[in-house]
């Protein structure tokens, strides 16, 4: 669903970088290249983001039930 405020395993803040992520590996750059620049270093902080699957905006599409 949503992007998690701070990593389950070591609990860091890592949502604030999310935006960034996504911007720059939706242009084209290397994941991990770009996990590297933004200075994720630990491996479960690293997993968050390379398996994190953002279905926000599919759900949008279907209506509430009352």
């Amino acid at each position: 669903m949503l992007f998690p405020v701070r990593c389950f395993t070591c609990g860091a803040p890592i949502g604030h970088l999310w935006e960034e992520y996504i911007k720059r590996v939706e242009a084209g750059e290397d994941p991990g290249k770009v996990l590297d620049d933004l200075g994720v270093k630990r491996y479960c902080c690293r997993r968050m983001f390379l398996s994190h699957v953002d279905i926000a905006r599919e759900l949008l599409h279907f209506p509430k039930i009352s």
